[in-house]
């Protein structure tokens, strides 16, 4: 690698966690000062103020600094407990990893020039707007920080806040902090994937000229590097606020908090978090679907040119929004989910410890960063594993790049085993239960189990490989009609399994944490909710991984459009064709796996809000009546939610693709020379176009998820005044929330599995089955692909980051509903 190359990007590695620990420290800093109103403005003036300055300082210097930023991050964490210096050092090894990855990929080569000017074109793009998206997003969150430190001022507090001297205002500025630094982390792990995914496009390109082997390498280590930073930063960010939280209010002392209500003040995080990825994904995936479907109707039914063709007007929008939509929406996704698991089972953690008077509560609270630290670890092992060798490039005689991944996957998920029983001894053994430790370890397999078995039922439902897909291809020999009533069938199938697994994890893990032992006051079991949060931290106890697998299909699809674009040989186009087969797989499954951590993230943040409502109105509240009228609307409006927020994201996407197909039409028919290369396209033009209708199309449905659950609890907390039932607002929320995460949990499968199949029913006859491209079943397979994209990358994912999002927008403002 350059020498100057090198200094840039140790400069960049070392300004971006130098910021990140000064934001903390900065936030810290204004919590003991907490006085002004104008905290949300003022604090990110700071930032954009100090982000300038740091552009300035020589490296050597902004080492120094993040040296000395460090050392004040460990001295918080050895004052709080000797497991956050662990937590520490192991994100910190984990960044020095990701840092090692980033320079090894870029010290690939970029290819020929063709392929650089591609590649440089995808990066401006997807880098502006980044800038323009999550500008936008960042004013967004200031004003709704805002209106949740104005929530917090004049709410009531718990007694066990008010016996701690935490009053309202220390309340509201915790909570608001933690919701910017959510949001901030949020966004700097979109940044991270999308940064990684438009370097690392051109290098898979110029490597499958040589090698299959070396480009899926090249791919899965960019990948790796993404997951490592996101889920290094939601780890340590969350032990940073505890330890600073710990260490501020002095809890354990006599008459202040005690740690058991500490995880509570974490919930402004993955607030900050989840509205974050909520946006990221919308937008990112209405520009991706957007483009996609305007090149490909035009380009591919209308022009008859190959996909990715460089005539095609937007075919580098297309290629921009698999960068802003499947990279950076999605590492923003996982880090969401990541911190709402790690709070919620924190909350639940310390609430089963209350109750069953447990000496040293440490353990149980802080088991969850234990876990995904090891996470870090084994998932580097998994990683490091898929290595080059030496093959032919030809299709036929090289080892299929998906059973190279699930080789890895099997690696990391025994790893994930050894580690996840050792965790549980070391962190949950307990003299009151000397069994108990066994007992969860048991419900962290249940969870790794849950995971395998989610990305195995999505891989055959979406592989074509499998006979679900290869049946849908088939469906298209028989026209456009039939393979749109094949796919729904199929995503429609595609439920009841992962349903199945849910509901047997779930009972599972709930049966196996109420007889641990662990018992309350009275004698009653109290381990159940906490099996259920450990089934969570099981299945996501490989995430990094599976993050990994994910950010490889948007890196491999870009490395074919870069090979299509540069008109290189038809023996490299196959071997990234078949890299992009397998990245579609690996989309879905990780999708499928997303979604499977979400019912179950939901379910433990639902529990926790059932407890924070029990501590703010001292009124006993473990179970929700659904036979009460109001109680049952506020089920109908959540389910309602979901199909209203569903029919919204896959209508912008039409709106969107609209307007770049008028513009596609007007390019090809003004200039008749762009299909015999006569005449170059205007490439920006459409990136501008996609550009400014996701961002204006974003906006609706975000609104939406945001704003409902709040105004339907005051409607009913004010019904609920008037007739004498102080806790019906709350009730009803509670129905609206439980009946959203059960929809929500369906729909995103449904449109999740039937697109991913309708996409690789269109690969699979490109590989010359059933007449292959250009053929009627193909162009048949394009319409159903066309149909599948807003399913699969724009309303699905965000499902099920909405379904998080409510579940955390509702523990955020419990105290309103009341």
């Amino acid at each position: 690698m350059p020498v100057q190359l090198r200094k840039t990007l140790c400069g960049q590695t070392a300004l971006v966690l130098l910021f990140f620990v000064c934001s903390i420290i900065l936030i810290t800093i204004f919590e003991h000062c907490a006085f002004c109103f104008h905290f949300n403005i003022f604090t990110c003036y700071c930032f954009l103020q100090i982000f300038r300055i740091f552009m300035r300082i020589n490296v050597r210097v902004l080492f120094m600094l993040l040296l000395l930023g460090l050392g004040i991050i460990f001295y918080i964490g050895a004052s709080t407990s000797p497991i956050i210096v662990f937590v520490f050092s192991v994100c910190i090894v984990s960044f020095v990893l990701s840092t090692y990855l980033t320079k090894w990929v870029l010290s690939k080569d970029e290819g020929p020039p063709e392929m650089v000017q591609i590649s440089d074109a995808i990066r401006d793009g997807a880098e502006g707007f980044f800038r323009t998206q999550y500008g936008t997003i960042s004013k967004m969150a200031i004003l709704l920080g805002l209106v949740v430190l104005s929530i917090y001022l004049f709410r009531s507090t718990t007694p066990q806040q008010e016996s701690s001297g935490l009053g309202r205002l220390t309340t509201a500025f915790v909570t608001v902090a933690s919701f910017l630094l959510g949001a901030l982390c949020s966004g700097i792990a979109g940044y991270v994937g999308m940064w990684v995914s438009v370097r690392a496009n051109v290098r898979v390109s110029s490597a499958a000229r040589r090698s299959a082997r070396e480009a899926l390498q090249i791919a899965v280590r960019a990948g790796g590097f993404s997951a490592l930073v996101v889920v290094g930063m939601a780890v340590i960010g969350i032990a940073i606020l505890y330890s600073t939280f710990y260490v501020w209010l002095g809890v354990g002392s006599p008459g202040a908090m005690k740690v058991t209500d500490l995880p509570l003040l974490l919930v402004g995080y993955g607030f900050g978090a989840s509205f974050v990825a909520l946006f990221a994904q919308l937008g990112g995936g209405i520009f991706t679907k957007a483009a996609d479907v305007g090149a490909d109707l035009v380009g591919k039914v209308e022009q008859g040119i190959p996909e990715d063709d460089p005539r095609n007007p937007a075919v580098i929008a297309d290629l921009v929004g698999d960068n802003v939509g499947d990279c950076a929406a999605r590492g923003a996704d996982l880090f969401e989910s990541i911190a709402a698991e790690i709070i919620s089972a924190m909350i639940l953690g310390g609430t089963m410890v209350q109750r069953c008077k447990i000496e040293d509560p440490s353990g149980f609270i802080l088991f969850p960063l234990v876990v995904h630290s090891f996470d870090l670890v084994i998932s580097s092992v998994g990683i490091f594993s898929i290595r080059n060798t030496r093959d032919s490039g030809v299709i036929g005689t090289i080892e299929d790049p998906m059973s190279v991944l699930q080789k890895g996957y099997s690696m990391t998920i025994i790893l994930a085993v050894i580690t996840f029983g050792l965790c549980t001894r070391w962190m949950l053994y307990t003299d009151q239960a000397p069994s108990a430790w066994l007992n969860f370890a048991l419900c962290g397999l249940v969870g790794i189990m849950m995971a395998y078995i989610f990305v195995w039922i999505s891989k055959y439902y979406t592989d074509y490989k499998h006979e679900p897909v290869r049946n849908l291809a088939l469906s298209n020999s028989t026209g456009h009609g039939t393979n749109i009533i094949a796919g729904i069938s199929l995503g429609l199938e595609s439920t009841a399994l992962p349903v199945l697994v849910i509901s047997i994890s779930i009972i599972s893990a709930f049966w196996l944490g109420q007889t641990s032992g662990l018992v309350d006051e009275s004698g009653n079991p109290t381990g159940g909710l906490f099996g259920t949060a450990v089934a969570t931290m099981g299945m996501l106890s490989t995430a990094a991984y599976v993050l990994t697998m994910d950010m490889f299909g948007p890196i491999a699809d870009n490395a074919g459009g870069i090979v299509e674009m540069s008109q290189q040989p038809e023996s490299v186009r196959e071997i990234t064709d078949v890299l992009d087969a397998v990245g579609n797989t690996t989309k879905a499954t990780t999708k499928g796996f997303a979604i499977g951590s979400a019912s179950l993230a939901s379910f433990l943040l639902f529990s926790a809000y059932m407890d924070e409502i029990s501590a703010f109105s001292q009124l006993p509240f473990n179970q929700v009546d659904i036979a009460i009228p109001e109680v049952f609307i506020g089920g109908l409006l959540g389910s309602m939610l979901i199909f209203l927020f569903s029919a919204w994201a896959c209508s912008a996407v039409g709106r969107s693709a609209q307007e770049v197909v008028n513009e596609v039409r007007r390019q090809f028919i003004e200039r008749p020379g762009i299909m015999y290369y006569k005449e170059k396209p205007d490439y920006v033009r459409c990136v501008s176009i996609v550009a400014a209708a996701s961002l204006r199309e974003m906006i609706k449905p975000g609104a939406l998820a945001i704003i409902s659950p709040v105004v339907v609890g005051l409607v009913f907390r004010v019904l609920g005044h008037y007739t004498g039932q102080p806790l019906l607002g709350a009730k009803v929320v509670a129905a609206m929330l439980m009946f959203a995460t059960v929809s929500g949990i369906l729909m995103a499968l449904f449109l999740n599995t039937a697109g991913g199949a309708w996409d690789n029913a269109k690969k699979y006859i490109e590989t010359g089955a059933l007449g292959g491209k250009g053929s009627d079943c193909h162009k048949a397979a394009v319409t159903g692909d066309t149909v599948g994209d807003p399913f699969k990358d724009t309303a699905g994912p965000s499902i099920h980051v909405l379904i998080k999002m409510l579940a955390t927008i509702t523990l955020v403002m419990a105290p309103v509903f009341l």
